[in-house]
């Protein structure tokens, strides 16, 4: 005798009908949400924060009318990107934050900002909304402060370093990455070297935003 699981509509444990339907409709929804995140923030890194939204629907493979139903206007889709950037920050950063080397643990989370193709332009996003992105921002701070301050105390990291010294390293970084990601690599290497507690006295720092909040 043929064993025959329950028809559609019928009772069962497996999902079914409508319910099925609507599962599909949010699947789809999230991966085209993720689709257009990482579209911006490629776009973003590239070529700034004045890139039209045409242009990231394209870059996503999506239609324009998919775009606005996820973010209904450039500013939303920029306040989205700049908070899922620094959520992939955070994670970087909680991670380094475990390693019991500090010095290893901060120059591994520069060597990630400055190889990741969608790392940097967050240091330059200084127009986004505060009252939008402030909560991101302190977040991302946060952690970048704590672990200058664990690499200055284990006597690695040099004292006069400052927290906005690592928004300098990134945009000095910044023209090479897109058209050579080694020499990047290789600057911010020779640079890693001066930061070091056994190099020379630097100059006071001057003024710098990074994350939009102002150092100096």
């Amino acid at each position: 005798m043929w064993l025959v699981g329950p028809r559609r509509g019928s009772l069962g444990t497996g999902t079914s009908g409508p319910d099925l339907e609507a599962s599909h409709v949010r699947t789809d929804a999230s991966q085209n949400r993720a689709r257009i995140l990482d579209a911006a923030r490629e776009l973003y890194a590239a070529k700034g924060l004045d890139v039209t939204m045409r242009a990231v629907a394209r870059r996503a493979g999506l239609g324009v009318a998919t775009l606005y139903r996820h973010f209904p206007d450039r500013e939303a889709l920029v306040v989205a990107a700049f908070e899922h950037e620094l959520a992939d920050c955070d994670r970087l950063s909680e991670e380094a934050l475990a390693d019991p080397d500090p010095w290893r643990a901060l120059r591994g989370v520069v060597d990630h900002v400055v190889r990741a193709p969608t790392g940097n332009w967050a240091f330059r996003a200084e127009s986004l909304d505060e009252v939008k992105t402030g909560e991101a921002r302190a977040r991302a701070m946060t952690n970048i402060t704590e672990l200058v301050r664990r690499a200055q105390e284990s006597g690695d990291l040099r004292a006069d370093f400052s927290p906005s010294d690592l928004a300098l390293l990134v945009q000095a970084s910044d023209s090479l990455s897109a058209t050579s990601p080694a020499a990047a690599r290789r600057l911010v290497a020779y640079l890693l070297q001066s930061f070091s507690a056994r190099a020379a006295p630097l100059p006071a720092p001057g003024p710098v935003s990074v994350l939009g909040a102002d150092f100096g």
